[in-house]
């Protein structure tokens, strides 16, 4: 019975992952009860972060969620608590769940656009560049999880295309096909980090771009345009400089970058595209031009925010399946296939930061911070605040600072203007360098966690490498705005 336990422990995991799993779960008790609670919820964040970075090794579920399940029977969180983090990010989830399924019935029209668009330049420089603007002027209107969600079902199209051909050759690594294969897998590795990259700047810059923007913006009492005048200081040069990043990755070829679309799969890729445009002069046109509608509407309810995000995906599911003769139940489990996963994997996020919030593993650093004080502290803030959103959740991470900035406003601490500041110090902090991991923001966790990381070799420390020059970039940028000119 032993042996049948220790097997199916985490199933074909190495071993050394299931002792580590283990070793966690016998250390975690020794610390709370050997030395303090506050201890042990950190080491449960770091662990649940380790969990993250080994994800293709192991799907964080497993081993993510026994140590959340250890820290409500130890008692450092509570089922209420878990419960409270689920209702607050209640729209996250409906997002996850309606729209990155909604996404799935309007992927061919998007498919021949993102296509055509790719197909037109040849240049990867110019690609990328596109393709990182395009993201980021997207993003700042509509969600960057919404959009992510595109990106990768488009690059998972451009996968499958060489894929069908690719399988009828022998195995054999040293091959011509394989060696394509891999050229493949490196571009597209490439273009799905630059259009990430892209969602994160234009999350930054206005005051729906991302949901701590709109937090924030809300309790300061601030309107769209006053958002951008108080932040923009801080996101366009971010921006700008982000813009300019992108293209001399791929002409110098950094780390990472560099990889090129080999010249046979751009014409099995033309070839696809050119089949689907022939659709659209014969039966096949009422499904493109159905989904060209249903896109444009949901461009429009997205951008005018005409309901939660989550809802909207749901509208989009109802209207193409009540059009396109979808009445099987079958036709739409495989919708909800891609997003149900992660849907599971942040819940369990959720209980992490249950911990973090019921062991106030926050309180000591905001409490320091504020011992700074004029510039000084308005830098240390942004970088601490950058910190541990590469660590925890910027939108956690945005909520308690803004909290704990309230409470010392109202105590007469510093005066309005400088209350200003703080707040956008604290939304540039949890924008900003939170790029750095793949569990900084959930669009990029979405990404790790997404069916085509593995396929593109997409791993935690992959997707580290890739960002270190944006992060390095980017945050440095930040900093200097923050300390100068704010």
């Amino acid at each position: 019975m032993l042996r049948i336990v220790t097997s199916n422990f985490l199933g074909k995991t190495p071993l050394w992952y299931k002792r580590t799993i283990l070793g966690f779960l016998v250390l975690n008790p020794v610390v709370f009860f050997g030395v303090s609670h506050f201890a042990t919820g950190w080491l449960l964040l770091l662990e649940f972060i380790f969990t993250l970075a080994l994800a293709l090794q192991c799907y964080p579920i497993p081993a993510g969620g026994l140590l959340a399940l250890q820290a409500v029977v130890m008692g450092i969180t509570s089922p209420q608590s878990i419960y409270n983090e689920v209702v607050a990010n209640l729209p996250t989830l409906l997002l996850l769940i309606f729209m990155v399924a909604g996404i799935y019935y309007i992927k061919d029209i998007l498919f021949l656009l993102f296509t055509k668009l790719f197909i037109s330049v040849r240049k990867k420089y110019l690609v990328s560049f596109l393709f990182c603007v395009i993201s980021a002027g997207t993003a700042s209107f509509l969600d960057a999880l919404t959009l992510l969600a595109v990106l990768i079902a488009v690059c998972f199209n451009f996968f499958a295309i060489y894929h069908r051909v690719a399988s009828t050759y022998p195995v054999d690594p040293k091959s011509q096909t394989h060696q394509e294969f891999d050229e493949l897998r490196g571009f597209l590795r490439n273009l799905i980090m630059h259009s990430a990259v892209g969602t994160a700047l234009g999350g930054t810059l206005t005051l729906v771009g991302e949901p701590q923007n709109l937090m924030i913006g809300t309790k300061m009492g601030w309107s769209f345009v006053e958002f951008f005048k108080h932040c923009g200081v801080i996101a366009i040069p971010v921006a700008l400089v982000g813009f300019i990043t992108c293209p001399l990755l791929e002409i110098f070829r950094a780390p990472g970058f560099g990889y090129q679309m080999p010249e046979p799969i751009r014409e099995l890729i033309v070839a696809d595209y050119n089949a689907k445009a022939r659709e659209l002069a014969g039966p096949g046109m009422y499904k493109y031009i159905l989904q060209g509608i249903v896109g444009i509407l949901l461009i429009l309810a997205l951008g005018f925010h005409v309901a939660e995000v989550g809802l909207i995906g749901l509208a989009v599911i109802v209207l193409l399946s009540a059009f396109t003769g979808m009445t099987k139940e079958h036709d739409f489990s495989e919708a909800f296939t891609n997003a149900m996963p992660f849907v599971s994997l942040i819940t369990i996020f959720f209980a992490i930061l249950a911990v973090v919030h019921d062991q106030h593993l926050l309180t000591p650093v905001i409490t320091w911070v504020l011992t700074f004080r004029g510039q000084t502290q308005l830098l240390v803030l942004y970088g601490v605040n950058g910190l541990i959103s590469m660590m925890s959740d910027s939108v956690f991470v945005a909520s308690i600072f803004i909290a704990e900035a309230e409470k010392a406003f109202n105590r007469n601490a510093f005066d309005t203007d400088w209350y200003q500041k703080i707040a956008v110090v604290i939304n540039m902090g949890t924008n900003i360098p939170s790029v750095g991991t793949p569990n900084g923001t959930a669009g990029f966790l979405f990404l790790l966690t997404s069916p085509l990381a593995p396929l593109l070799h997409l791993s935690y420390m992959e997707m580290v490498k890739l960002m270190l020059p944006y992060f390095i970039v980017l945050s440095a940028t930040g900093a200097v705005m923050v300390y100068f000119f704010l």
